[in-house]
């Protein structure tokens, strides 16, 4: 992950890490590893997976915290009264995000899982893998979106307020949008769990991270901020890699039973996320607004908040369910996919910016 714009006014932050550029090789060894252990040490896990409260996993949440916390460090609020500055780029990602993503994953989960895979996908599951994908879909892409836009030479003051707008939405909408399209594919909505789910893995987590975020400034301003985040960044992410781990070890029976079924879940996600960056993208450019803005706007529109679907997935329906596989399966595509919206971005530039001559 990466630090943001006030700690380097003019840019933010470098690119890639070498955790972050090869996540997709990180999360492949975490599905070996976990359905190698799972296999060999079938005990643990089950331990594991009944250390449960009000049907919150506990070692879950706290991996879940200590991933999604740092991520939402970077994000300031106070940047929300820059919003109208570039209000049509603003407009075009709200919709992406809240009016289009949602629904059009919804309507890719019917028609491949629903229909087309149905026959070579687990019958039992079907439901469960078009709800995970419903809540891979259902909320923006929180901190990778800051390395999209920098290796895309986005406007970093439209990203950070972008970010912060969509975190505050998103507050409110995604238990409802979850609810709805989950009610339309007639799967059973267990309300108070999603609700809980809201409360401890999106309001603590911003509550928390803003009254962190505060108490660094307030001692030492932009650079503590920054030194904070340096040394997060590895603990976000061996967090998720250790969730992943978990994930697997119950999941690995399924997994080599049918080993096709990551690449049958990955065609949906894929061809949702090259539908809303290049939808966005477009109506960018019909709209008149400057390519550095279309492009984090694009890319914000495409990316999903991985971490927050993968536990909403394990809190709604569990450990062994089809609806966590698939949100890991999004963890899997998404930096590669994203590299590639990155590069069309900035390979297409002449062609975009040929309409504003």
């Amino acid at each position: 992950m990466s630090t943001i714009t006030e700690i380097a006014p003019r840019r933010l932050a470098p690119t890639l890490g070498v955790f972050e550029r090869y996540l997709t090789l990180w999360v492949a060894l975490c599905i070996v590893a976990g359905i190698g252990l799972g296999r060999l040490l079938p005990a643990p896990f089950q331990v594991l997976g009944h250390l449960t409260v009000a049907e919150v996993n506990i070692p879950v949440a706290v991996l879940i915290w200590l991933m999604i916390v740092p991520m939402l460090l970077k994000v300031d609020f106070t940047a929300l009264h820059r919003v109208a500055e570039q209000w049509r780029g603003i407009a075009v990602t709200v919709g992406i995000n809240w009016l289009v993503k949602p629904f059009s994953m919804a309507v890719l989960a019917w028609l491949f899982v629903g229909w087309l895979f149905r026959s070579w996908l687990p019958a039992g599951l079907i439901d469960s893998y078009v709800a995970g994908l419903i809540l891979l879909a259902a909320a923006p892409c929180t901190a990778m979106v800051f390395v999209w836009s920098n290796l895309a030479d986005g406007d970093p003051n439209f990203t950070l307020s972008q970010v912060a707008l969509n975190d505050t939405i998103m507050v409110v909408a995604f238990a409802p949008i979850v609810g709805l399209l989950l009610g339309l594919s007639s799967i059973t909505v267990p309300w108070t769990t999603l609700f809980l789910s809201v409360v401890l893995y999106i309001v603590v987590p911003v509550v928390a991270a803003q009254f962190w975020r505060r108490s660094l400034t307030g001692r030492g301003g932009p650079a503590a901020l920054a030194a904070a985040l340096r040394q997060m960044q590895p603990v976000s992410l061996i967090a998720l890699l250790t969730t992943l781990v978990l994930l697997f070890g119950f999941q690995g029976d399924q997994i080599v039973r049918q080993p096709s079924v990551i690449a049958l879940l990955a065609i949906p996600i894929v061809i949702q996320v090259y539908f809303n960056a290049g939808l966005a993208y477009g109506l960018n450019r019909v709209l008149g607004v400057p390519h550095n803005v279309a492009c984090p706007s694009a890319l914000i529109g495409a990316s999903n908040f991985f971490e927050l679907a993968v536990a909403a997935a394990i809190a709604l329906f569990g450990f062994q369910s089809g609806a966590a596989l698939a949100t890991v399966v999004g963890v899997l595509v998404e930096v590669p996919v994203m590299l590639s919206v990155v590069h069309l971005a900035r390979r297409s530039r002449g062609w975009y910016e040929a309409a504003r001559r």
